[in-house]
């Protein structure tokens, strides 16, 4: 059971504990955890579980929930670890004697004095390595070094699109190339007027539990790099900038710089290390260097918004084919239920029951048709959670084949489950393979013709066994489920897109999301569907499923087993 331990504040030492199944209240009111912190609106933030991840917002406080250093506005995912400040209290998130205390940033107003610095540099940088570089050796072996660092950078800002992974990866060069001891990107907000962020922090070595785990950041440096300047302090501690200031003196900074991350006239944040090693000062070729890193970084963000924009552009267009699919689909049956509803109407009027029975089954088809097509959009549209359990395949096959036996009766064909009596039962979320093997079903039920239809349902198993490819190696155990139908088959030109969403070889009666479901199911189960079909022959659909499902999704199993080496292929393909 997760809990939350007060670290600091008036009711120190207490811990609470956070049942599974309901929101919890921080406040002061009777309703809710007792705090007796008088900085703490009664109703102050709200604690609420989602299974076993545990979610915190802010309920229009006075102060405000300060998540890690940083203010919260939305609801948000907390973390084992997480610090959250409500008031003068500080409450920690988990164990407190298994986790972790997380670094975070404070931005320090101590003092209010225009930014006169030893090195100022603005971007686009108007110094770099020095004119005289040709003729000083050490200057032209480091710009041959900084030129090495912007190619790198250049490189990896190229390949990644993800802004998280790219402000991990630029601090990542950031700290190999500068060693800093502590550093942190800070990031601004979706507009002008929110606070700066921290993005990403980092230290050199992970501070000691009983050590400030805060950074502390002065806001006259963060200002002056928000407006494109590159600020270095080659000696913080003497800085005439920081007499009638604390900032820097407290925390023993004695040599930082930081850096706009900028692209053309939008700033995204900044860049600030520091350390406290006295015989590692930051030099001005640093800051030159550090600036371009930004400049850089800026660049690659822009770029990222960008890609971001075509991808929501094509997101829309792609949600607005969806909604054309889907509504040409809902309207064709639609139109079947509203004319099974009129020849109900007849017969009714008539008080003739064959013409009523009639337009009950045209209701009822049309009914089974969008009970069919609103489950494959649920699967289909939300992320598929597997509930794992010993199911028997050959009672899923045969319950589907109870279940759409009328309709093979009503058509004349034949629907014949061949399963093996013998096959053991094994791990699988029994409702989301019925699911699947119903699509199946359905879709050769609609492909044969009346009264000479056969389909057949094959369920087999096959027990692990030496692969002949690799020596030494095993074949893990699998089942296999064949929907085998007599149907006309499916074209050689259609095979290739035959799963994907919205194609159908059906015409007006598909909505060509049934293999699309039945394929996602499959492969959710770490198994794999494949087509066979001969035009005019027929048509094979073979589930291949591992047997040992719930070993494949045991994070802590690892490959070194004792006994024979398995294969990751299944080896029925």
């Amino acid at each position: 059971m997760p809990t939350l331990t007060v670290i600091q504040g008036p009711d120190e030492g207490k811990m609470y504990e956070l049942p599974t199944d309901e929101p919890q209240l921080i406040g002061r009111s009777g309703e809710a955890l007792p705090i007796t912190d008088n900085t703490v609106s009664r109703r102050h933030s709200e604690l609420t579980p989602d299974g076993d991840v545990w979610y915190l917002r802010d309920l229009s406080s006075q102060n405000g929930t300060i998540v890690n250093g940083v203010a919260i506005k939305d609801r948000i995912r907390l973390e084992q670890g997480d610090e959250i400040r409500v008031g003068a209290t500080l409450l920690l998130f988990g164990d407190p004697n298994t986790v972790d205390r997380k670094p975070s940033v404070l931005i320090t107003d101590d003092f209010e004095i225009e930014p006169e610095v030893e090195t100022r540099i603005t971007t686009p940088s108007d110094s770099y390595i020095g004119a005289d570089a040709s003729d000083d050796p050490d200057a032209a072996e480091a710009a041959v070094d900084h030129l090495r660092v912007i190619y790198t950078l250049t490189a990896l800002t190229a390949r990644i699109v993800n802004k998280r992974e790219l402000l991990e990866a630029v601090m990542d060069l950031v700290f190999n190339e500068f060693k800093p001891e502590r550093g942190v990107i800070m990031i601004q907000g979706a507009t002008l007027d929110e606070p700066l962020v921290p993005g990403v922090i980092r230290y050199a070595n992970s501070p000691k539990p009983d050590e400030d785990q805060t950074i502390h950041v002065s806001r006259t440096i963060l200002d002056a790099a928000m407006v494109g300047e590159g600020i270095l302090t080659t000696n913080a501690m003497t800085d005439p900038r920081f007499v009638s200031g604390d900032s820097v003196q407290q925390y023993q900074i004695r040599s930082a710089i930081c850096s706009p991350i900028s692209f053309g006239d939008h700033y995204f944040g900044a860049i600030y290390i520091d350390s406290s090693t006295q015989n590692h000062a930051f030099i001005k070729e640093q800051l030159a260097l550090l600036n371009a890193v930004g400049q850089h970084t800026g660049l690659a963000m822009a770029n990222a918004d960008e890609h971001l924009k075509r991808v929501n552009s094509e997101r829309m267009a792609a949600i607005g084919e969806t909604v054309a699919s889907l509504s040409h689909s809902i309207k064709n049956i639609l139109q079947g239920l509203r004319g099974g509803a009129d020849v109900v109407e007849i017969g009714l009027h008539k008080s003739d029951l064959a013409i009523t029975k009639n337009g009950w089954g045209i209701l009822r088809r049309n009914l089974d048709r969008i009970a069919s097509l609103t489950m494959n959009m649920l699967a289909f549209g939300r992320k598929l959670q597997l509930e794992l359990e010993l199911a028997r395949l050959s009672k899923i096959a045969e319950d589907c084949a109870q279940l759409l036996e009328k309709q093979c009766y009503e058509k004349g064909i034949a629907l014949i489950v061949d399963a093996d009596p013998e096959m053991p039962p094994i791990m699988v979320d029994p409702n989301l393979l019925h699911q699947a093997l119903m699509n199946l079903l359905t879709n050769a039920i609609e492909a044969v013709e009346p009264s000479v239809g056969v389909i057949t349902v094959r369920v087999a198993f096959n027990e692990s066994r030496p692969d002949p490819n690799v020596p030494g190696a095993m074949l893990r155990p699998a089942a296999t489920i064949t929907v085998i139908d007599n149907g006309p088959g499916v074209r050689e030109d259609k095979l290739a897109w035959i799963f994907e969403p919205f194609n159908t070889t059906k015409g007006l009666k598909g909505t060509g999301l049934g293999l699309a479901v039945t394929k996602r199911i499959v492969y959710e189960h770490k198994g794999r569907i494949r087509l066979e079909s001969t035009p005019g022959k027929g048509a094979s659909f073979r589930i291949i499923l591992p047997a040992d499902l719930d070993t494949m999704l045991d994070p802590s199993a690892t490959s070194n087993r004792q006994g024979p080496q398995m294969t990751d292929s299944l080896g029925l393909l």
